[in-house]
């Protein structure tokens, strides 16, 4: 198997470590933690120990050498241990604690709040283009994804076909989050129509027959699980109208299109083209959480139709990004960033394609896809 360095760099002190299911938590900590003490939850016997006596884990870090680091695989299957954490964070600060978990959910029932304060949030994410370097492929990231688990399998589609069954078998119904997982499941196919558009919960509501205040849990279960996120509208300083609805998307381009059903009747250029956004935006959001997390992430969209796919703002860092699947640049594919600049002209502006040159058009530059993915690396900017 292939060893791909990550761009993610851990906090100095105590942190939480969140990301989905199989991009590669464990393995990055096993790799330079290799002295810490381990508690992974996934172990059954371990979880029912911790589970049903949560206090064990002062009386095991007890005997152990001071100072050592304590690492707590998927902390999400007790969060009790959450209380003993805050209590020995405050009587051992010469403790440290690497929290993982891949589901906020049960976590903010305990001492989230509390321990919050106290340990860095930090997040890993699917591979990035430059992390794979001459291992990236495009249309292999948009057929299978880039989820290390996926990516580093003997077989890349089994995987990633067994992938949303894993949440639903091991997360869904292991922790009873919803009562109709048949619902549920309908659910992950039909937002899956809605993965790079904004939202409407309402026509989702109506495709899996289920109340509108039902699907809005299921995003929340989904969102949780870390398997989506939402993008919201761009409105600073805004001098058009514009759409406020947020842009969804499943955190992968493999995940999605495993996800997303294929018929006769479904164009293949429209699948693609969505996957074609959505693995720029797991990117752009990767770069950002690389970075520390302060730029933010979302998309312009204008009553009149006017759109800029994506905005990259913070300091020191304004960008307006456009994503075209073809090979061929005209004039009118600007049309949304030429309105967005007229409105921020301290802004920057890119067009991304799937041609193999670098263009620049009426004073925007128009960039090959890949070559852009390969570049993005956290500690540069996005044009540079």
């Amino acid at each position: 198997m292939a060893v791909f360095g990550r761009f993610f760099r851990a906090p100095a002190g105590s942190f939480f470590l969140f990301g989905p299911r199989g991009t590669g938590k464990s393995t990055w900590l096993r790799q330079r933690l290799a002295d810490a003490l381990w508690l992974d939850l996934l172990d059954p016997e371990l979880q029912r120990l911790y589970q049903a006596r949560p206090e064990r884990l002062s009386e095991r870090i007890a005997a152990q050498p001071s100072g050592r680091t304590v690492v707590i695989d998927e902390v999400q299957k007790a969060p009790a241990l959450l209380d003993v954490v805050h209590a020995l964070v405050e009587q051992r600060p010469e403790l440290r604690f690497v929290l993982t978990g891949s589901s906020a959910r049960k976590l903010r029932r305990g001492s989230w709040n509390l321990l919050a304060g106290r340990l860095v949030e930090a997040s890993l994410h699917p591979f990035m283009a430059a992390e794979l370097g001459e291992a990236f492929d495009l249309q292999r990231a948009l057929a299978v994804g880039l989820v290390p688990l996926v990516v580093q399998a003997a077989d890349p589609a089994r995987t990633l076909a067994a992938y949303a069954s894993l949440y639903l078998q091991q997360e869904v119904r292991a922790e009873a989050l919803v009562r109709d997982v048949g619902a549920f499941a309908r659910f992950l196919e039909a937002i899956s129509f809605s993965h790079g558009s904004p939202l409407n919960l309402a026509a989702v509501a109506r495709e899996c027959s289920v109340s509108r205040k039902t699907v809005e849990g299921y995003l929340e279960i989904l969102e949780d699980l870390l398997l989506a996120f939402r993008v919201p509208a761009f409105q600073r300083r805004a001098q058009r109208q514009l759409v406020a609805h947020p842009k969804f998307f499943y955190f992968d381009a493999g995940v999605y299109r495993s996800l997303r059903p294929a018929g006769p009747l479904d164009a293949p250029a429209e699948i693609e083209g969505m996957g074609l956004e959505g693995l720029v935006a797991q990117h752009l959001r990767a770069w950002i959480a690389y970075r520390g997390g302060t730029e933010t992430l979302s998309y312009w969209r204008t009553r009149a139709g006017r759109e800029v796919d994506f905005v990259v703002y913070g300091p020191g860092t304004f960008v307006a990004l456009e994503v075209k699947r073809s090979r061929r640049v005209h004039r009118r594919d600007l049309a949304g960033l030429k309105a967005f600049r007229e409105d921020y002209p301290e802004s920057e502006a890119a067009l991304l394609h799937l041609g193999p040159e670098p263009l620049r058009v009426d004073g925007i530059d128009c960039l090959p896809l890949a070559c852009f993915l390969r570049g993005m690396r956290p500690g540069t900017g996005l044009l540079q």
